[in-house]
């Protein structure tokens, strides 16, 4: 929904300002480590400067078929499925989930904005009766992986689509892409060195050296479709969005599992580590650390290919390391009993485990096996700019009863300890369910976007949340203090929130509008339609406002 109210680059940063010294301050201790946050009322006045609701005129949670955003603030359609990205006609992918911003080098005006593209709707493209010919294959392929869209401000400072860009890219299922790492060319890759494409593309970390991760996610349908193998997909790809003549790269030694999303950070030792959260019921929180170490200015991808991958262990609060010998010690242990959950015998675990190429290419497996702590869906990560706490996003679980969902956050400890605590529940008490995505602004600010699949919004335990929205966390995790910000189109998702560098715009995808009408004649979601089509379209906005 636009506001024709005037867009005020100044306005818009003292709100994403707005306390920050404050803000940020009440975040520098974990709440169940320290108790001494800063209560003052310069405090709680800077955060009451925003807005409570994100609609005045609804004060409450909404059904509309629209994206709605808080009092004074629009937004503009940079690109939507299907729209045309550059000279060479190549045009956006399908269900867009995370955003990423990269100004270009030497330029306030100019960036490139990368883009998920995390599924298709099959329903759209094919009757599911039927064989999947070549080219319905290649479609499907194309329409994910991810974009890098050109932007460029115009004369009122809005950033805008350059669509016949020659700097503008897509990444999809049809591209080359190496493999580094242990696996590289082993059996449990049938020797791949050099493979086809990524797809099902969810999160993402921008590096260090400012290039972009992107996090494969449910694979296996578009494997199962196009014939391609399984253990090629669910890894780590990093692509440089300035060189485009450099391969995207598969990252084995960060392990293969339904990756939701990364964060990384340096740790005392400046050591490169990346955590990764992993998507499905019962997945587990990982953490990879590189060998080597990494100092300001190095352009290195390389840091990624040798290290060593870790899984939370919640109960002891202790990173278990992924290694063939901590996999086959705990498997030949005479007291061990094989969790049900794998299907499988000590010895069929033990043929399979010979080495730590098996070990990365099953890590879901293997973090299994050596103890680590199922969660409820730990699909996002992102970690605090100043305290460098880690907050981690676990959806919902229903069949353990967790309907709603919860934030974690985590604070690491000496060695290989940490300490962690449920920073924030969903459901009626903070007025979200099913938090999805995570994203801090650079002032300590806490957003989050919630995922409740189509076929449970406006029903059952999930009837007052209404549409998918983007919530503002108080920094203290005081539940009754969230504030709403963006509803979501009928059925859609929001999230994948990124900045532009002084924070004048706020980019974010809007996924899967009208997910369960796609593709059949009677579409649940009119939103961001091409004229004369009935289908609605994903796609990734700006936006800009004042107070």
């Amino acid at each position: 929904m636009e506001s024709k109210r005037t867009i005020s680059r100044r306005h818009f940063l003292k709100y994403l300002g707005a306390g920050a010294a404050s803000l940020a301050a009440a975040y520098t201790g974990l709440t169940a480590f320290s108790r001494k946050a800063d209560a003052s009322p310069q405090n709680v006045n800077a955060y009451e400067q925003l807005p409570e609701t994100f609609n005045p005129t609804l004060h409450t949670a909404a059904d509309a078929d629209e994206l709605l955003l808080a009092g004074g603030f629009s937004y503009h359609v940079l690109a939507a499925y299907g729209d045309t990205i550059n000279k060479s006609g190549d045009t956006f992918g399908f269900n867009s989930s995370y955003t990423s911003f990269f100004p270009l080098p030497g330029s306030g005006s100019e960036a490139l904005l990368w883009v998920n593209h995390e599924s298709v709707q099959y329903s759209w493209m094919s009757d599911r009766s039927q064989p999947i010919v070549w080219e319905l294959q290649k479609q499907m392929l194309y329409e994910q992986g991810g974009s890098f869209l050109h932007l460029r401000k115009d004369a009122l400072g809005s950033w805008k689509l350059v669509p016949d860009s020659a700097l503008a890219l897509r990444i999809t299922g049809l591209t080359p892409i190496e493999l580094t790492g242990p696996v590289r060319g082993t059996k449990a890759v049938n020797g791949a060195t050099l493979i086809q494409g990524t797809f099902a593309n969810r999160g993402g970390a921008q590096t260090l050296w400012n290039t972009q991760l992107t996090c494969e996610n449910r694979f296996e349908s578009t494997c199962r479709d196009t014939g391609l193998p399984l253990s090629h997909y669910g890894w780590v790809i990093e692509i440089d969005p300035f060189d485009a003549s450099k391969k995207p790269v598969k990252h084995t030694a960060l392990g293969r599992f339904h990756h939701g999303s990364a964060a990384m950070s340096l740790n005392a030792d400046n050591q490169v580590v990346v955590y990764m959260g992993e998507d499905s019921p019962d997945g587990f929180i990982y953490k990879y650390i590189s060998s080597g170490k990494w100092a300001a200015g190095d352009v290195n991808a390389q840091i990624l290919a040798d290290g060593s991958l870790y899984a939370a262990d919640l109960t002891q609060g202790s990173w278990i390391e992924l290694s063939v010998e901590n996999v086959r010690n705990q498997l030949n242990r005479l007291t061990y009993q094989v969790p049900e959950a794998l299907y499988k015998s000590r010895e069929q675990l033990l043929e399979q485990f010979q080495s730590q190429s098996d070990v990365l290419a099953f890590a879901n497996e293997a973090a299994l096996i050596v103890g680590a702590t199922p969660c409820d869906r730990p699909v996002e990560l992102t970690i605090h700019p100043s305290n460098k706490a880690l907050f981690i996003a676990c959806t919902r679980n229903d069949k353990r009863g967790n309907l709603h969902g919860h934030i974690l956050r985590l604070k690491e400890g000496s060695g290989s300890s940490f300490e962690f605590e449920t920073f924030l529940a969903g459901g009626r008490q903070s007025g979200f369910s099913s938090p999805g995505s995570l994203a801090f602004d650079k002032n300590g600010n806490l957003w989050v976007g919630s995922d409740i699949p189509a076929d449970k919004l406006n029903s059952g335990a999930w009837a007052e949340f209404k549409n998918n929205g983007m919530y503002l966390v108080h920094p203290s995790g005081e539940a009754r203090r969230t504030k709403q910000y963006a509803s979501a189109p009928a059925e859609a998702a929001i999230g994948g929130l990124a900045f532009s560098g002084n924070q004048d715009t706020v980019f974010m995808a809007v996924n899967h509008p009208g997910a369960s009408g796609a593709g059949t004649d009677k579409p649940t979601s009119k939103w961001q339609r091409r004229q004369g089509e009935m289908q609605p379209r994903s796609a990734v906005v700006a936006i800009t406002g004042t107070l």
